[in-house]
């Protein structure tokens, strides 16, 4: 039996996030007998529960709610737990598997605790947060310190992106830093929604969206997604469509900032409609967009991405490599030159059915051949089991 203790997520069942998803598509879909999931859940809560969920023995791990730090101090604990487990349980020859990389200056001891079990440390070292917009500058430099950190003491890493895989080889050739990939997964079944279901209504209705006949953008709301460029370009364009926007700009002072530069309150097509929870009826608003915008310039295999091509029949991608490798000729693509994306938006309103139908048809062949939950699950588990 290999025991694989994942750390870094916020975890199981998943609510949101991406590394939550995977862990739980992870655990629910397991095949193999050969694997022991071990899982570690952040928790405010001062009683701290233990429990199983499809199979895996899942720890909430109480952290104090600090910001931002408190992620580094969730997953410093989280192997302070793995640590005692391993110890008490007399396990063996396991993998840690590490998400992200926020403990690159602390990681050194735990390697060494580890190794004295035979347990390997794997990370996963996710996109470039530290070009994060977001972050200050000095905490944009611990990021890539504790990135360099992570990949030196890591026993191998775990890519969900070849471009960030070359990025870990190139950058950090003098560790010659052993590497795999395997991509995140999507899910390509339809909502079970139909136009005629409560939900749909109220949210069509409220928002008053006219289904297939809005752009779509989902995502976080950060500046290197690049809401600026596609708002520009939108309101510069004369398409009649809606431009819908699902984020969250709550007590959000990038929205602001935006608001005073392109003054986009001033354009009716422009909708901010707030987040959506429900999986299914987002996965229906996917399905029911003209065209999906994805303006993310920074990190791997992007899950909202990968969602969008397996449900919206048009994605329009900002031109980077990251994009442009998971969507290949199964999407449109533009760049920050103005007027670019104008032009692209005007064109896919007179675009043909066919031509709709033939990138509709791609996109999904490309997230079921290479993007499939079943797909990566099986390269996983034979990685944990080589």
């Amino acid at each position: 039996m290999k025991d694989v203790f994942i750390i870094g997520s916020k975890g199981i069942p998943a609510n949101y996030g991406g590394f939550e998803t995977f862990v739980d598509n992870l655990v629910s879909r397991q095949e193999s007998k050969d694997i022991r999931y071990h899982v570690a859940c952040m928790t405010f809560e001062k009683n701290t529960r233990n429990y199983t969920y499809a199979g895996a023995k899942c720890q909430e791990i109480r952290v104090p709610n600090i910001g931002g730090a408190k992620a580094i101090l969730y997953d410093l604990r989280a192997l302070d737990w793995a640590v005692s487990e391993i110890k008490s349980r007399q396990l063996r020859n396991g993998i840690i598997y590490i998400l992200a990389c926020r403990i690159g200056p602390f990681l050194h001891p735990y390697v060494k605790k580890f190794h004295k079990y035979g347990f390997k440390v794997w990370v996963n070292p996710d996109g470039h947060e530290w070009k994060r917009a977001k972050w200050s500058a000095p905490v944009r430099k611990y990021w890539k310190i504790s990135e360099k950190l992570m990949v030196k003491n890591a026993d191998f890493l775990v890519c969900d992106s070849r471009s960030i895989e070359e990025y870990i080889q190139a950058d950090y050739k003098q560790y010659q830093p052993l590497t795999t990939f395997v991509a995140y997964g999507a899910d390509v079944t339809r909502s079970e929604l139909k136009d005629s279901d409560a939900e749909v209504v109220e949210w069509f209705t409220k928002h008053k969206i006219v289904q297939d006949n809005y752009f779509l953008i989902v995502g976080r709301f950060v500046p290197e997604n690049n809401y600026e460029a596609m708002i520009r370009e939108f309101m510069a364009s004369d398409v009649p469509n809606d431009l819908v926007i699902i984020t969250n700009v709550e007590k959000n002072k990038f929205y602001e900032e935006l608001r005073q530069k392109t003054h986009f309150e001033k354009d009716p097509r422009i909708k901010f409609v707030g987040t959506v929870y429900d999986a299914e009826l987002l996965k229906y608003i996917r399905e029911n967009a003209l065209a999906y915008l994805h303006g993310h310039s920074v990190g791997g295999t992007n899950p909202s991405l990968l969602e969008a091509l397996g449900s919206t029949d048009l994605n329009l991608l900002l031109d980077v490599g990251f994009n442009k490798e998971v969507g290949k000729n199964g999407a449109l693509y533009w760049s920050k030159e103005t007027g670019d994306l104008k032009k692209l938006l005007e064109s896919v309103v007179e675009l043909e059915n066919d031509a709709r139908a033939s990138l509709a048809k791609k996109a999904k062949e490309r997230i079921k051949k290479q993007y499939s939950w079943d797909k990566i699950v099986f390269e996983y588990e034979n990685l944990f089991t080589k």
